[in-house]
């Protein structure tokens, strides 16, 4: 048998000789490598005539070390590279037994691929094969991952509604003790908590009196203080995951903190008098009375009450920009962009497309909706004081500050009713979750027999609420 890498064998070619039957396997090849054969037969007169040309190509070997990694509504693979692969093909579906025959995805130019725009909560199964000019190698075996259903987003987690008792617990704090002692759970000190926002392990608080930023483990309650020089007035935070941004109401500035060493920064606003200047130039920007903060992750919206306008922050650059808002009180709805008006802007979050504000100004108790792509501006609900539960602009709020969303609904701190109103974001059905009239914290209450003491604001880890308890000094837990 005659053989090599190349078409065109004669006889020249390496030889494997004294084959004693009609059949031979060549082993000892390289995977993904072509190879061409000829073979003759022999007898005592010497070696006949060769045969017409064949070849063959060994599969390139499976990558090796696959593996599968959830994210929201993703999975992360990665594998080990193969020798001589010239693109990778990933077969998937939503069940085991995965093969050639399933979905595929061709030309994968890396060891490395994310499948996006998944199913949350969905489970999907993969094989990887690699693969050069002699045609696609052996699979790998089959590895799984859950696409995520949630994500944190500027401290509201999008993507499942939460599934509430709701009964209402003490985190941390000690319920009627102002101070700022850092401790575990109830034996630590708040001094009117006013912001909170969450990057799903911990807390991050303002405490508004004490100028103080501080953290909350969330699995243990310990409290400790992450940054407190310099703030006057914190009022409403929100964080990326890497850093925090906090809008420094006394200060008219917008702050950053990095959450692993706790470093401050002035990220935009010249500080000083109030007053509501757009700039490229962070520094040179001006804010009066910023009390509400949101992120989507590039950039930050601020409700900038005293201005009554939406502003947004590039993050990467610090330039200030008017989403909305043309610093003229009213609530005019389907006004777009600068020709919107707002009456006491004060909360702010976002369900990534949109923004929510709340508005608390002169009897405007409403909540606000913006769509982040043209600006266009109209209530959500709300619109008068009260406690009714309704839907949309038939539902009554009094001084809504704080709001948080899971994607499906909102959830509004009505500060003037001590209540947790939760609006679903479709049909704008308003419904009150906890809360009554004004009273101490106590732990373990469910739904209207809980007691909140102007509280500011709220949050969300994607399964419970978070509320800083302001005239109570303690952050409570909904569940």
């Amino acid at each position: 048998m005659f053989w090599g890498t190349a078409t065109g064998i004669t006889s020249s070619n390496p030889a494997i000789t004294s084959i004693s039957t009609n059949s031979y396997t060549h082993t000892g090849r390289d995977n993904g490598t072509s190879y061409y054969y000829k073979v003759a037969a022999v007898n005592s007169a010497g070696t006949g005539t060769l045969s017409s040309e064949v070849n063959a190509a060994t599969p390139l070997s499976a990558p090796a070390n696959l593996s599968a990694t959830s994210a929201f509504q993703q999975v992360s693979l990665a594998w080990d590279n193969v020798s001589g692969a010239t693109s990778y093909t990933l077969y998937w579906d939503n069940s085991t037994g995965v093969s050639s025959s399933s979905t595929d995805n061709t030309s994968v130019s890396t060891n490395s691929y994310t499948h996006s725009s998944l199913s949350g909560g969905a489970t999907y199964y993969y094989k990887v094969a690699a693969v050069n000019s002699s045609g696609t190698g052996t699979l790998t075996s089959e590895v799984n991952a859950t696409a995520g259903a949630t994500q944190l987003m500027g401290g509201s987690m999008q993507g499942t509604a939460l599934n509430l008792t709701p009964t209402v617990t003490i985190l941390a704090g000690s319920a009627g003790n102002a101070g700022t002692v850092d401790d575990n759970g109830t034996a630590a000190e708040f001094d009117r908590p006013f912001g909170i926002t969450t990057d799903g392990t911990n807390l991050y608080v303002t405490d508004f009196t004490s100028g103080k930023i501080r953290q909350v483990v969330i699995s243990t309650g310990v409290v400790s203080t992450l940054a407190g020089s310099g703030f006057s007035q914190p009022w409403a935070i929100t964080t990326d995951g890497t850093n925090l941004y906090v809008a420094d109401s006394g200060n008219n500035l917008i702050r950053k903190i990095v959450i692993s060493t706790g470093v401050v920064t002035t990220l935009a606003g010249a500080g000083g008098t109030g007053a509501c200047v757009d700039n490229d130039n962070g520094s040179l920007a001006k804010f009066s009375k910023p009390q509400g903060i949101t992120t989507d992750g590039t950039n930050l919206y601020v409700a900038d009450r005293s201005c009554q306008l939406i502003r947004k922050i590039v993050i990467s650059t610090g330039a200030v920009t008017t989403l909305a808002g043309s610093g003229i009180k009213g609530d005019d709805d389907n006004e777009t962009g600068t020709l919107a008006k707002f009456d006491g802007p004060a909360g702010i979050t976002t369900d990534g497309n949109n923004l929510y504000v709340t508005q608390v100004g002169d009897g405007k108790h409403s909540i606000r909706k913006i769509v982040i792509s043209t600006g266009v501006v109209t209530t959500l609900a709300g619109g008068s004081v009260g406690t009714t539960d309704a839907t949309g602009t038939a539902a009554k709020f009094s001084s809504p500050y704080g709001i948080t969303t899971d994607g499906t609904n909102l959830y509004v701190m009505d500060y003037g009713n001590n209540r947790i109103r939760m609006i679903v974001i479709d049909n704008a059905s308003v419904s009150t979750l906890a809360g009554s009239d004004s009273g101490p914290a106590v732990d373990n209450t469910t739904g209207a027999l809980a007691k909140f003491n102007s509280p500011f604001a709220i949050t969300t880890d994607g399964t419970y609420l978070y509320v800083p308890d302001s005239y109570n000094h303690v952050i409570r837990k909904i569940q």
